[in-house]
């Protein structure tokens, strides 16, 4: 819990964003709607405490945010803040996968951190504490703390708990590879349908080393949240003692002056992506860690994450690599515990301060590592010595391709097939529904990047009946989108550039062959640069049926994945930081 000074005070707002609003005879229409929602004198003269959540009823992710909120609230006024709760939106990939939904999917981080930078830039709140749930909600909201640069906490709405299906516990992407079981008759009707009634038995988001999880251990490591407060499931009472803790803290950093770039460096976003590795996480983080540079203005692409990457064990046995969810991580510990792991390994910086107003070495300092368990490893004994996800280069992938290895054997790790290309992800999950495939091929999955799909899609349907087909360890797949955190298997995202600017991936063939080296980190396909570019040369740009509304202005002004796909010039173009108005 924050230390700090919680007694009541009276604020100066001569400094703050508020006094835009509150202060001063001029702002007396302004008070007159404070007044109206039942705001009393001495309530205008507090800090106004923006509490921000992506609560809805599209998935169970989001679902408990509400309930959270009320709890942040608690503590912000216990702190002599005054909290202004709003809402955002969520596209939840769970429910977005599969069809032309999931294209809403990464468009929705810009449009979650833009949301809120325009709701408090709006109504001048002087500080934030944002609650998320689901995959892209969790980097927007860090994001969107980093590009105000008011003082800021984090607090994740908490994991899923386990399922159950014949005797074990099970996450959601059993439900997908069930699929492809169902497909090629290896499981029955009342098979499938026990299963996905008792897969997802509550609030939260999924259960397994997902994008959602991922992103919650990220939101430790960089020291945007408190210690541990990403591990209670979303059920647990105890989440509610986090939230109100939030609460407090965001006002300890208004009284300490201590904003979220001075939080954010390049040490903390090495930390992150540390701590990715370490968990077999999601390759979704390289994305979302070089974007969240992006708003503080510092260097941090995919290269320097895999640089990363490739120097951090891999120590968290988690699905869908591993054997374990997020609740068996929390009860041995949670993310604390696996940092002071990584911290005696010597792979964290220790002196990165956090929201506690400490460093991360000084959180940490009581935390004991349990020997009587093995969800989380020591550093000494890893289940290998590279990360759990690793980077790739080559002539097919100029900019950079990424791939979790994480559960994978050692002699999975290399891949040489003819391409199968396909131009959508409908193409391809068609022809592998059909099993129109052969074992040995390299399924190619194109046009479908940040600004060919547009909006880079994730590709789960179609990697997990894959595996429910029992072909997940003996075809590999590439493509210039995404991979659900869930995905397992020698597949590989990013591909960059993507084909819908005329990167090697839009130029391939059916049979050209196609060589992965995870070992060697190098993705190339066995044709000259000569023939690549009399390929070019004829190639032509496509247009994508999206020629209006949200999807094609998300097309024209994203960038390349490499750099997190971002929508604009970032702090390094800032001639004001909103934190200072």
């Amino acid at each position: 819990m924050p230390e700090g000074d919680q007694r009541p005070v009276t604020w100066d707002k001569s400094k703050l964003p508020s006094r835009h609003v509150s202060v001063g005879p001029e702002r007396a229409p302004h008070r007159s709607y404070y007044y109206a929602m039942g705001l009393t004198a001495d309530d205008i003269t507090k800090p106004f405490v923006g509490v921000a959540t992506c609560w809805n009823e599209a998935a169970p992710c989001n679902i408990t945010l509400n309930r959270q909120a009320q709890a942040v609230k608690l503590g912000v006024k216990a702190g002599s803040g005054m909290p202004r709760e709003f809402t955002t939106i969520t596209v939840t990939d769970g429910i977005a996968m599969g069809h032309a939904g999931m294209k809403s999917s990464l468009v929705s981080r810009e449009c979650i951190v833009d949301s809120v930078e325009l709701t408090m830039r709006g109504h001048c709140y002087d500080a934030l504490v944002g609650l998320a749930g689901c995959d892209k909600s969790l980097p927007g909201m860090m994001m969107a703390m980093v590009r105000l640069n008011v003082p800021s906490v984090f607090i994740y709405g908490g994991s899923i708990l386990p399922g159950r299906f014949k005797g074990k516990d099970v996450t959601v992407q059993d439900v997908f590879e069930a699929v492809g079981q169902h497909s090629s008759g290896k499981m029955s009707d009342a098979d499938l349908a026990e299963l996905e009634c008792g897969a997802c038995p509550s609030g939260g988001s999924c259960g397994g080393q997902f994008t959602a999880n991922t992103m919650a251990c990220v939101s430790e490591a960089i020291g945007l949240a408190l210690p541990g407060s990403s591990g209670p499931p979303a059920p647990y009472e105890s989440r509610d003692a986090y939230c109100e803790a939030s609460g407090r803290a965001v006002m300890n950093l208004l009284r300490l002056g201590l904003r979220p770039r001075d939080i954010v460096t390049r040490k903390a976003l090495e930390n992150a992506a540390v701590v990715v590795a370490a968990t077999g996480g999601s390759t979704n983080a390289g994305l979302h860690l070089p974007a969240i540079a992006h708003e503080c203005g510092i260097d941090f692409d995919l290269d320097d994450v895999c640089a990363v990457f490739k120097r951090t064990p891999y120590i968290a046995d988690l699905k869908p690599g591993g054997r374990y969810v997020a609740k068996d991580m929390f009860d041995v510990g949670g993310v604390p515990v696996l940092m002071k792991a990584l911290l005696d390994g010597g792979y964290l910086h220790g002196d990165c301060v956090t929201v506690t107003g400490k460093t991360i070495a000084e959180n940490l300092a009581g935390v004991v590592f349990p020997t009587n368990q093995d969800v989380i490893r020591p550093t000494a004994a890893p289940l290998s010595p590279t990360g759990g996800v690793t980077g790739l280069k080559g002539n097919l992938a100029p900019q950079g391709a990424i791939v979790k290895v994480a559960g994978m054997k050692k002699e999975g790790l290399k891949f040489r097939g003819p391409a199968r290309c396909f131009d959508s992800e409908e193409e391809c999950f068609e022809a592998v529904d059909k099993r129109r495939y052969q074992e040995g091929d390299v399924l190619v999955i194109r046009y479908e990047g940040p600004r060919g799909g547009p909006g880079m899609r994730e590709m789960l349907s179609t990697t997990s009946a894959l595996y429910g087909q029992g072909m997940g360890d003996k075809v590999a797949l590439i493509t210039d989108g995404r991979f659900s955190g869930a995905t397992r298997g020698f597949c590989v995202g990013h591909v960059g550039p993507e084909a819908a600017v005329g990167g090697p991936i839009g130029l391939l063939k059916d049979g050209d062959l196609i060589v992965l080296d995870a070992e060697a980190g190098t993705i190339s396909v066995e044709l000259s640069d000569a023939e690549l570019a009399s390929r070019r040369q004829t190639w032509q740009p496509r247009k994508t049926d999206f020629q209006s509304g949200a999807l094609w202005k998300y097309a024209q002004q994203v960038g390349d994945a490499c750099l997190g796909a971002v929508t604009h010039p970032g702090a390094r173009a800032e001639t004001h930081v909103y934190a200072d108005i």
